[in-house]
């Protein structure tokens, strides 16, 4: 799935790139009025040959100008356009989350593990550190060089400084030793459990 994203992104990204350079070369040979300069014989009707030549005539701006859905259709377009546009950014920024990881079984063909699966491993050896009341965790990256983010829910009396030294020391370590990784980079947010507060006397 992933890699039909990419490639569908790549797709888009490249033809978005064909289209732009094609018209800025259109407008920038007709800008510099290259035709005429390298005696260039363009078929009738190109447009923009000339430095003089306009993008749109003026009466193809104005045609529906005067008409009263004209100027709400533009926005809502444009606004849609625009709305489309920021969804797919936030999706490309998105991290995405791991469906397999790779695992190094020494034979040099490698096996894969479901991203879930690690995922659930990990989340149960963080809620196992003391003083986690729960836990949650992510994959992300590749499935070569898998990233971790980890929430942990703390216990009141938990000291966030040796939680997550244990947790660096015991599932951390046993994900990474079991994947076969070289180093498992991990993102670890601490969030304090709500409770009631207690009341004296």
């Amino acid at each position: 799935m992933r890699t039909a994203h990419a490639s569908v992104n790549r797709a888009l990204l490249g033809l978005v790139g064909v289209l732009l350079l094609g018209a800025g070369g259109l407008v920038l040979l007709g800008g510099l009025d290259l035709p005429a300069r390298l005696h260039l014989d363009l078929p009738s009707g190109w447009p923009w040959a000339r430095p003089d030549d306009v993008l749109l005539p003026a009466a193809d701006r104005t045609r529906f100008t005067g008409r009263g859905w004209w100027w709400p259709a533009v926005i809502a377009g444009l606004a849609v356009l625009v709305l489309l546009l920021l969804w797919w950014l936030l999706a490309q920024l998105r991290r995405r989350r791991l469906g397999t990881v790779l695992v190094d079984t020494g034979d040099g063909a490698g096996a894969t593990v479901r991203g879930r699966a690690l995922e659930d491993v990990l989340a149960a050896g963080a809620a196992a550190v003391d003083g986690v009341d729960r836990a949650a965790a992510v994959l992300t990256g590749r499935r070569t060089a898998p990233q971790v983010r980890a929430l942990l829910v703390l216990a009141p009396h938990a000291d966030p400084g040796t939680v997550v030294l244990r947790l660096s020391e015991t599932a951390l370590t046993d994900a990474r030793t079991s994947a076969g990784l070289e180093c498992l980079p991990a993102e670890v947010r601490l969030r304090a459990v709500r409770h009631r507060p207690e009341r004296v006397g």
